[in-house]
Protein backbone atom coordinates (compact mmCIF):
# COMPACT_ATOMS: atom_id res chain seq x y z
CA UNK A 1 0.00 0.00 0.00
CA UNK A 2 1.50 3.46 -1.27
CA UNK A 3 1.97 5.93 1.70
CA UNK A 4 -0.33 9.44 1.01
CA UNK A 5 1.49 12.67 1.78
CA UNK A 6 0.14 14.30 4.54
CA UNK A 7 -0.01 18.44 4.88
CA UNK A 8 -1.13 20.36 8.09
CA UNK A 9 -4.08 22.91 7.45
CA UNK A 10 -3.20 26.47 8.72
CA UNK A 11 -6.33 27.40 10.12
CA UNK A 12 -6.69 24.38 12.86
CA UNK A 13 -3.44 22.61 12.56
CA UNK A 14 -4.63 19.14 12.03
CA UNK A 15 -2.69 17.03 9.43
CA UNK A 16 -4.45 15.57 6.79
CA UNK A 17 -3.76 13.91 3.20
CA UNK A 18 -2.92 16.13 0.69
CA UNK A 19 -6.37 15.34 -1.68
CA UNK A 20 -8.45 16.52 1.55
CA UNK A 21 -7.69 20.04 1.32
CA UNK A 22 -7.17 23.04 -0.90
CA UNK A 23 -4.20 24.42 -1.76
CA UNK A 24 -3.25 28.26 -1.87
CA UNK A 25 0.17 28.80 -4.23
CA UNK A 26 2.38 31.98 -4.55
CA UNK A 27 4.11 31.60 -7.76
CA UNK A 28 7.66 33.33 -8.50
CA UNK A 29 6.13 36.70 -9.52
CA UNK A 30 4.40 37.03 -6.51
CA UNK A 31 0.57 36.09 -7.52
CA UNK A 32 -1.20 34.35 -5.28
CA UNK A 33 -4.01 32.35 -6.43
CA UNK A 34 -6.01 28.58 -5.44
CA UNK A 35 -4.29 25.69 -6.89
CA UNK A 36 -7.20 23.23 -7.70
CA UNK A 37 -5.02 21.04 -9.57
CA UNK A 38 -2.57 21.03 -6.54
CA UNK A 39 0.09 20.90 -9.31
CA UNK A 40 0.75 24.58 -9.77
CA UNK A 41 4.87 25.69 -9.28
CA UNK A 42 5.13 27.70 -6.58
CA UNK A 43 5.07 27.84 -2.65
CA UNK A 44 2.25 26.21 -1.15
CA UNK A 45 -0.19 26.09 1.58
CA UNK A 46 -2.82 23.74 2.76
CA UNK A 47 -5.99 24.82 4.58
CA UNK A 48 -9.00 22.43 5.27
CA UNK A 49 -12.24 22.37 3.38
CA UNK A 50 -14.45 24.09 6.33
CA UNK A 51 -15.24 27.38 6.96
CA UNK A 52 -14.83 27.78 10.46
CA UNK A 53 -10.83 26.84 9.29
CA UNK A 54 -10.23 29.91 6.84
CA UNK A 55 -12.17 31.88 9.24
CA UNK A 56 -9.07 31.03 12.10
CA UNK A 57 -6.78 31.72 9.15
CA UNK A 58 -8.01 34.84 8.31
CA UNK A 59 -8.22 36.01 11.88
CA UNK A 60 -4.70 35.20 12.68
CA UNK A 61 -3.33 36.39 8.86
CA UNK A 62 -1.87 32.88 8.68
CA UNK A 63 -1.63 33.07 5.32
CA UNK A 64 0.15 36.50 5.21
CA UNK A 65 2.59 35.43 7.36
CA UNK A 66 2.86 31.96 5.43
CA UNK A 67 3.26 34.38 1.96
CA UNK A 68 5.29 37.21 4.15
CA UNK A 69 3.11 39.31 1.86
CA UNK A 70 -0.39 40.66 2.36
CA UNK A 71 -3.24 38.82 0.38
CA UNK A 72 -5.93 40.58 -1.65
CA UNK A 73 -9.73 39.79 -0.32
CA UNK A 74 -10.99 38.11 -3.81
CA UNK A 75 -8.11 35.16 -2.68
CA UNK A 76 -10.63 35.04 0.45
CA UNK A 77 -13.43 35.46 -1.81
CA UNK A 78 -12.40 32.71 -4.18
CA UNK A 79 -11.33 30.20 -0.97
CA UNK A 80 -14.82 30.87 0.79
CA UNK A 81 -16.76 30.20 -2.85
CA UNK A 82 -14.26 26.89 -3.28
CA UNK A 83 -15.10 25.78 0.40
CA UNK A 84 -19.19 26.35 -0.11
CA UNK A 85 -19.01 23.86 -3.39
Amino acid sequence: MKKLPGRTCIGCGTQKTKNELIRIVKNSSGEISVDKTGKKQGRGAYICNNIECLSKAIRSKKLERCFETSIDESIYQELKNEIEK
